[in-house]
């Protein structure tokens, strides 16, 4: 994954106008932030769903969620989401081609297993699902599931065990579930799943800039004065 070189010129300057609480929160955190885990949604159509999937993906640590956009447009609200939109990396696939295909192909060359979440009859059950791999757990629309492209190209299924009458479970617990299972495991595991420290500098300027109000015009004063961009 392409990460820019941070003026760490810049970031000193804009750091000034944090107090040292955030700037030690920000820090924390992205000691806990992986990309060893992504996940993927479908078409998902209800924003309160596609919502809490975001909110899920702050909370345990996955920073980057892939939208694909093939018949609906994928919709946040803030007040689900309570502001987790700002600090997660989101890719939206949107164009009139086809989309799906699109994502898993970038999601593979980014050297993913597409696992797709499904009652398939041979998916692993999260349970017993080995995490050694980097993987992108997709999710598919709230109605009909992942669609064939999904299947096709899937490189295996998971499934949630369940014991009850009722045999499916709204996507956005679901993505909790499975989200909160792989990433405890994570954490208890020997893998290097943090992120690299280009990473998580390139994430910490953006979470830098999105705190500060009118972060562009006091950027621009400090160009001015500065001189030009220079990666340090």
């Amino acid at each position: 994954m392409f990460v820019f070189m941070v003026n760490k010129k810049l970031l000193a300057y804009l750091e000034g106008f944090l107090t040292t609480e955030r700037k030690d929160t920000f820090k924390r955190i992205l000691n806990e932030r992986t990309r060893h885990f992504s996940v993927v949604l479908e078409d998902i159509y209800q924003p309160h769903n596609s919502s809490a999937v975001v909110r899920t993906c702050d909370v345990f640590g996955i920073q980057d969620l892939y939208t694909i956009e093939n018949k609906y447009t994928n919709k946040v609200s803030k007040y689900v989401t309570k502001g987790a939109q700002k600090w997660i990396t989101q890719k939206r696939y949107k164009s009139d081609g086809d989309n799906t295909l699109s994502c898993i192909k970038e999601l593979k060359d980014k050297g993913y297993q597409i696992i797709a979440t499904s009652p398939h009859s041979d998916a692993y059950i999260l349970n017993d699902f080995k995490i050694d791999k980097k993987t992108a757990f997709v999710f598919g629309a709230e109605a009909t599931g992942i669609s064939d492209t999904v299947r096709q190209h899937a490189d295996g299924f998971l499934k949630i065990p369940m014991t009850g009458f009722t045999e499916s479970l709204n996507i956005s617990v679901a993505a909790a579930i499975i989200v909160h299972e792989v990433t405890t495991k994570l954490k208890k595991s020997n893998i290097a799943w943090h992120l690299t420290k280009l990473e998580k500098e390139a994430l910490y300027l953006n979470w830098v800039r999105k705190t500060i109000k009118n972060v562009e015009q006091i950027e621009e004063r400090y160009f001015k004065n500065e001189g030009t961009f220079t990666n340090e």
